[in-house]
């Protein structure tokens, strides 16, 4: 199974792959204002393809509980300056964090690889289409307005389905679909625990499946630790879902869960000793 991207082939089948977290925002959940200027963000992303990150991920808008939001402009003005620089300067591919369609666009003009839409295509109606157009990947996430389930990983496999189509009928390719859980997203704590304990079932749709639960509030409410010391119980989570069949995972802390991935590749056997 691969990801084809301008800059690299990557083979999910054969390791599970790390995709690095870049906030150049002010106020996300675990590394708001962290990097907020270009130079540190620029930087970061280096460091963290240095630690062994296969892609990295930058959001210029926080989706935290309660966040605010903003308009695609400043949205641009937080994001395009970096990827100008990084596009020339990293060797693995660049996705950006996004469902607004205009921002997308953007951005791919500016240099980057992938779009990660934690709307699944639904919030955008341009989105697919854009993303059609530029023939990149889309990670497209479970999410929906309200926690209302009548069968919850039935529930939750049906609404990839409907982004999946909506992709396929805007002329996205199959094999640009990367599909995403949407841990901490309409979700109970108990809810995001069983997507990642039933992660095979989304991995049975046949779609190279990313797991993003990296810091996130189930891991504190486990825990009972601030975002920032989340980082061995976000290795716990990798693990599982590697076992469960992950093909990527989306971290902050990327050296602690590439060596915790490559261990559980090697015991649950993706990758060869």
């Amino acid at each position: 199974m691969n990801i084809r991207t301008k800059k690299r082939t990557l083979n999910v089948s054969k390791r599970t792959h790390i995709m690095g977290i870049l906030n150049v925002t002010p106020d996300s959940f675990s590394d708001g204002g962290n990097y907020s200027t270009v130079n540190k963000a620029v930087d970061q992303a280096l460091q963290l393809e240095k630690q062994g990150a296969d892609m990295i991920d930058i959001g210029g808008e926080s989706t935290r509980p309660g966040y605010t939001p903003i308009s695609a402009e400043e949205e641009l003005n937080r994001i395009i300056p970096v990827i100008r620089i990084l596009k020339d300067k990293l060797s693995i591919p660049i996705s950006v964090d996004t469902f607004k369609a205009e921002t997308a666009r953007k951005v791919l003009e500016a240099g980057a690889d992938m779009i990660n839409d934690i709307w699944g295509a639904k919030k955008d109606p341009d989105m697919a289409k854009v993303v059609a157009e530029y023939n990149v990947p889309i990670i497209l996430m479970h999410n929906r307005k309200e926690e209302d389930y009548s069968d919850f990983m039935e529930d939750v496999k049906s609404d990839l389905l409907e982004s999946i189509q909506i992709a396929k009928d805007a002329g996205i390719s199959e094999d640009n679909i990367i599909i995403d859980p949407g841990v901490g997203f309409a979700k109970s704590m108990e809810q995001n625990m069983e997507v990642v304990r039933e992660l095979h079932q989304l991995v049975n749709l046949g779609y190279p499946v990313l797991l993003a639960t990296s810091r996130k509030r189930f891991i504190g409410h486990v825990l009972d630790v601030p975002a920032a010391d989340r980082d061995v119980g976000t290795a716990a989570t990798t693990v599982i879902g590697v076992q469960q069949g992950a093909h990527i995972v989306r971290v902050h802390n990327v050296h602690i869960n590439a060596e915790a991935a490559k261990v559980a590749d090697a015991i649950y056997g993706k990758r060869s000793l």
